[in-house]
């Protein structure tokens, strides 16, 4: 989620937390509806895993229309914004809800330190296995892990 110190500051933590909690009864349901499981909830942020990541980027891209919408009923202080990260490959899972490996780590940063609010990044490891039939319109973005300056992809939705 996007604008936590901003909002925590004007409106108290427990405003944030329920908008935190509105987060999560949106992006449980969407998750599961395009194959996929949330592995955990962690403060404001969502960790999911799917069969493939046009899976996920479709995922995402339900998530964010679904919070657009519902930021329309809501006043502004009350509105939930999410930036994303999603990247491909192999993960340990030592249970059922927690998972590390260095696609955890790059699609955090996307999500987490790089993406603005509405925005979905991937890799450019994660945009070669979508199928080219799915149309999914992404721009060309440079994105910088360790130090190392990458392509990545901005997909675009809206």
């Amino acid at each position: 989620m996007s604008g936590f110190t901003k909002l925590t500051d004007s409106h108290g933590v427990v405003h944030y937390l329920s908008m935190v909690r509105r987060m999560q009864l949106t992006a449980e349901p969407i998750v599961k509806s395009y194959r996929g499981s949330i592995v955990k909830f962690e403060a404001d942020n969502a960790f999911a895993r799917f069969e493939n990541p046009a899976n996920a980027i479709r995922a995402t891209i339900a998530l964010n229309l679904a919070l657009d919408s519902a930021n329309l009923l809501t006043p502004d202080e009350l509105d939930i914004y999410i930036s994303a990260g999603i990247d491909h490959g192999k993960c340990l899972f030592p249970h059922p809800h927690d998972f590390f490996g260095n696609p955890v780590n790059r699609a955090s940063k996307l999500g987490e330190d790089i993406g603005k609010p509405g925005q979905i990044l991937v890799t450019k490891n994660a945009m070669e296995m979508v199928p080219d039939n799915l149309e999914i319109k992404a721009n060309p973005v440079s994105v910088e892990f360790g130090g190392k300056k990458e392509q990545g992809f901005s997909v675009q939705f809206k």
